[in-house]
């Protein structure tokens, strides 16, 4: 029974991230970018420089940077840690190079929904701002694609009760506690009608669970709270670790890169044919690397909508400047230690553990203390993304329901239900439901995208004339 499920959801993600929809998301990236100048690398250092300089007399809920922290917080998750491993393990090596098109292509797309996010956004008497693609599709394109937002939002409810923001990251949050507290499964609970499992994924369910619930009770500003201390302070963590890695490794470093590059476009010259072809590697790569930074999947926006800002371009800039850090920085420094120290060719390893096995080899430290901090920074990172999710599925219930209190408050915990159960899934299936609702949240939006690429364009060029005179 389960394995027939399985096999059905298997068919409909791989007719959902096709060749159709991958090349739509590359050629609405592709498009921004020629259009807007290679504004991604023009513009990095500006971006940079308001990502940590917040604008005065904004409107808005929140900072411009605890907007970003809140969209970084549903972004730096699972995908970083075992979402990379998971697209090396089945596409190879050439999967990160193509996740890294995908992000700089990805920057532009970024941008301009960060843009599109401010100008067609709702502001009303109490500062409550809504916005995000339901908005931009309905007074951007016109009410006759109200249908389209609509579809959109619905996606966007299915993303975060169904996909991201639950089952996948308390799956890797259960995985990472269980690999470093339980590896043996010597302490096991046989829960009836359910399983058999370890007494900490029992443990880590219900604390975790109850942790997610006080943060979500408070709100956006609660989320971007927590998001703005926890954020920054665990990737820094992460980063560092990679980048000890890759010094301690440094020698192997252009090997690993001409690996990477070469098992882009020849997949089986470098795994000797373990994985399939070069469509693999680009599927597994772009997808995994769409989970990870969510460009073009116009849920980084709905967080950009809430920013004290007067700006649409200065957020699209700050916006843009997430897709860098989350998969540029933070997936680079994963795919690069798991090639360097050959976790990847490890036989038996899958998930967090591919991940876990290149830093226990890479880091010049015991691997008990290794494995905990990288267990702590999945933990985290997950946790954030859980409640980032959370906050996007309500504005788009929000919308879809015109604003009604006890239908949110009723998804609220559904979704706190949801992080409950979110261990007992099992771990293809999980990934496979999350890949599904990524790619249909994805359609609306890049329609969206390439509909509004001229109001984008000519707010750029505006902004850009006003503060060069």
């Amino acid at each position: 029974m389960f394995e027939t499920i399985n096999n059905v959801l298997v068919a409909i993600d791989d007719f959902v991230w096709g060749v159709p929809l991958i090349v739509l998301i590359l050629a609405g990236g592709l498009l921004l970018t020629a259009r807007l100048g290679i504004l991604q690398i023009r513009k990095l250092p500006l971006a940079l420089k308001f990502m940590v300089k917040n604008e005065e007399d904004g409107e808005g809920e929140v900072s411009s940077f605890g907007a970003l922290c809140t969209a970084l917080s549903a972004t730096i998750g699972t995908g970083n840690i075992v979402g990379v491993a998971t697209a090396i393990a089945a596409g190879g090596p050439g999967a990160l190079f193509w996740m890294e098109v995908a992000a700089f292509l990805g920057m532009a797309t970024k941008y301009s929904e960060g843009l599109l996010a401010v100008k067609y956004r709702v502001i009303d008497k109490d500062n409550h701002a809504l916005g995000g693609p339901f908005y931009y599709i309905e007074k951007g394109m016109g009410e006759k694609w109200k249908w389209l937002a609509k579809l959109f939002a619905f996606f966007g409810v299915c993303v975060g009760l169904m996909g991201i923001g639950t089952f996948s990251q308390v799956n890797g949050i259960a995985s990472a506690i269980v690999n470093f507290f339980d590896p043996q499964q010597a302490w096991v609970v046989t829960i009836p009608g359910i399983g058999t499992y370890s007494w900490t994924v029992v443990i880590a369910s219900l604390i975790l669970t109850i942790f997610v619930a006080l943060v979500l009770i408070g709100g956006v500003k609660r989320i971007a709270k927590v998001s703005e201390i926890v954020v920054p302070f665990m990737a820094i963590i992460y980063i560092v670790m990679g980048v000890v890695i890759i010094i301690s490794n440094i020698t192997d470093v252009p090997a690993a890169i001409v690996t990477i590059v070469k098992g882009a476009f020849n997949p089986q010259a470098v795994t000797g044919g373990m994985v399939g072809s070069m469509i693999v590697a680009m599927q597994k790569g772009i997808a995994r690397g769409i989970f990870s930074n969510e460009s073009g999947l116009g849920s980084a926006p709905i967080a950009a909508a809430a920013a004290q800002t007067k700006e649409p371009v200065r957020q699209g800039l700050v916006s843009m400047t997430g897709t860098f850090i989350d998969t540029i920085i933070v997936c680079t420094m994963t795919g690069l230690s798991i090639v360097l120290t050959g976790a990847w060719q490890v036989e038996g390893l899958e998930g967090v553990q591919i991940t876990t096995y290149a830093f226990n080899n890479g880091l010049p430290i015991p691997a008990t203390v290794s494995s905990f901090l990288l267990m702590l920074c999945l933990v985290f990172f997950a946790f954030t993304t859980i409640l980032g999710w959370d906050y996007y599925s309500e504005r788009c219930l929000e919308y879809l329901t015109g604003g009604k209190k006890k239908v949110i408050k009723t998804y609220r915990w559904l979704y706190i239900l949801a992080v409950f159960i979110g261990p007992y899934m099992t771990v293809a299936a999980v990934w496979t439901i999350a890949d599904i609702f990524n790619g249909l949240m994805a359609l609306p939006n890049m329609i969206a995208l390439f509909a509004l690429s001229g109001v984008v364009v000519k707010e750029t060029k505006a902004y850009f004339d006003r503060h060069t005179k």
